[in-house]
């Protein structure tokens, strides 16, 4: 505390509380609680509602909108939000919010179709649409095939705890940051993205800039989360190495992850260097 007012900082007395871990507080949208000798902590009681509303009131503004509309929004915050909660205590919280979520699509669907049957929105909007999971009541378009990703499929994967007093300052310890970095838990955006941007070290191969600006410091906070997923959905595409006209495949190795505007660049060259 001495050395915190050296340096001019103080504790705001209004907002300051001290509590006993076995009752609990928030902070940053977690709440840290001890229970039966353990340290648990969870996504906060404030955070949930919050979400639910924005949830809700997207889906709201979303009435007479198609599906692709609906998973435009809703993606980013589904996989910002898990991204953000995936470190601590959320299966609980994931299952829950899956259920939430599939009782607004559902809504959706229905009232975009009022004139349809049950058996025939469950046909045209929910199914099998993930090429792995058995679960035939994922949102999706059966014209595209993409659909809309659960909360309880992000894996939750716990904090890797900073040995001691270790900074990052420490030159002594370059190699503990780097193996640190190194386990650090990737995004979780689909895979064929995710192995192709570590494999292009984060750059575009046509511009050699960043993918994502900014992508190299991993957001703080469930809204830059979200900002971020829905920034790579729309800065992102995935380019053809060998064009499929010239005999390329689909398969991932004929793949690089590009800029959206550095791929259309691209290909508006395409007609002068076939003239």
């Amino acid at each position: 505390m001495a050395g915190a007012e050296r340096i001019g900082l103080h504790f705001n007395e209004e907002k300051t509380q001290i509590v006993h871990l076995a009752k609990g507080f928030d902070f940053l949208g977690f709440t840290i609680r001890r229970t039966c000798g353990s340290l648990i902590i969870k996504p906060s009681a404030t955070a949930r509602a919050r979400l639910r509303e924005r949830l809700r009131h997207e889906v709201k503004a979303l009435e007479g909108a198609n599906a692709e509309a609906v998973m435009q929004k809703l993606v980013p915050i589904v996989r910002g939000w898990a991204a953000y909660y995936r470190g601590v205590a959320s299966s609980k919280t994931f299952n829950s919010l899956d259920n939430y979520m599939w009782r607004l699509t559902w809504t959706w669907a229905r009232r975009r179709h009022p004139g349809k049957s049950r058996h025939w929105v469950a046909a045209r909007y929910f199914g099998r649409f993930h090429s792995v999971r058995e679960d035939r009541w994922v949102f999706g378009d059966r014209d595209s095939g993409a659909f809309l990703p659960k909360f309880s499929w992000t894996k939750i994967i716990r904090h890797y705890v900073v040995q001691g007093a270790a900074s990052p300052d420490d030159p002594s310890l370059q190699d503990y940051w780097r193996e640190r970095r190194r386990k650090k838990a990737a995004p979780p955006m689909d895979k064929t993205s995710l192995v192709l941007a570590v494999r292009q070290r984060g750059l575009c191969p046509l511009c050699r800039q960043p993918l994502i600006a900014g992508a190299e410091y991993e957001p703080d906070s469930p809204r830059e989360w979200i900002n971020w997923f829905a920034a790579s959905k729309k800065a992102l595409h995935k380019h053809h190495f060998a064009y499929r006209r010239d005999g390329g495949s689909d398969e991932r190795k004929n793949f690089r992850l590009v800029h959206s505007e550095c791929h259309r660049q691209h290909h508006a060259g395409d007609g002068r260097r076939t003239a």
